[in-house]
């Protein structure tokens, strides 16, 4: 297959053609495979993940005024996205109003690598500063600053996870590629890569990447601690 030929014919164009809300703000995110929309409800993951296509797209593929052009539309609608506190939300109306806001950090660190993309596309210091506050915020989060409810009773089963590391790896790595304060940012990504590495997640004799381990490393015999998350390891790889 000729991926660039897939995806600058195929996959952008579709996008671009039926998901962009030029009325609203945003992007589309519940598309059928003709491209009609059946739900205006819209993705905040999603939201930054689009932004970071359509910027990367134009900063790597073509100075293409389209994907600009699609990347400003998505931009200027993530502060809709963000709740008063600073954290963002995980579903929203079409406008931008709240439906669901859950514990997980996401939304920032797909919001931060979008704005870091688009400033790379720009230069307009209002989007990087948009990439530092959503990285800091999702920091915040990972490192207990900003306090959520765990997931699981962790007295009862405690347990650390690879995804919130892997998440602050790859989002790091888009940080550190704008130029700005690249040393910080190149600092967390040996952190989280170590932490990968070292920390019980890679196993050697198993030859693969787990999802879930005990906090100490060792291997955690329940189906969480036997589950293998190929997407997330192809992410944290």
């Amino acid at each position: 297959m000729d991926v660039k030929k897939y995806l600058t014919e195929d996959v952008l164009p579709f996008w671009l053609k039926n998901a962009i809300d030029w009325e609203r703000g945003g992007i589309f995110t519940s598309l059928d495979r003709q491209g009609k929309i059946y739900s205006e409800e819209k993705s905040v993951w999603f939201q930054g993940r689009a932004l970071w296509v359509f910027s990367k797209a134009y900063n790597l593929i073509s100075k293409d005024q389209t994907y600009l052009d699609a990347a400003r539309q998505i931009y200027d609608f993530l502060p809709a996205c963000t709740d008063a506190d600073g954290r963002m939300f995980f579903l929203v109306t079409r406008e931008g109003k709240e439906i669901q806001k859950r514990r997980y950090y996401f939304s920032e660190t797909f919001a931060a690598i979008g704005c870091a993309e688009f400033y790379k596309a720009t230069g307009e210091r209002e989007a990087w500063e948009r990439a530092e506050n959503y990285f800091a915020t999702a920091m915040a989060v990972y490192s207990g600053e900003i306090p959520t409810v765990p997931k699981y009773h962790t007295e009862n089963r405690p347990a650390k996870s690879l995804s919130p590391v892997m998440i602050m790896l790859a989002t790091a790595q888009v940080m550190e590629s704008a130029g700005i304060n690249s040393d910080y940012y190149a600092g967390i990504c040996r952190e989280m890569t170590e932490e990968i590495l070292t920390g019980g997640f890679w196993k050697e004799e198993l030859g693969t990447l787990l999802e879930h381990v005990s906090p100490d490393g060792s291997f955690l015999d329940t189906p969480l601690g036997r589950t293998v998350n190929p997407g997330h390891s192809l992410e944290a790889a």
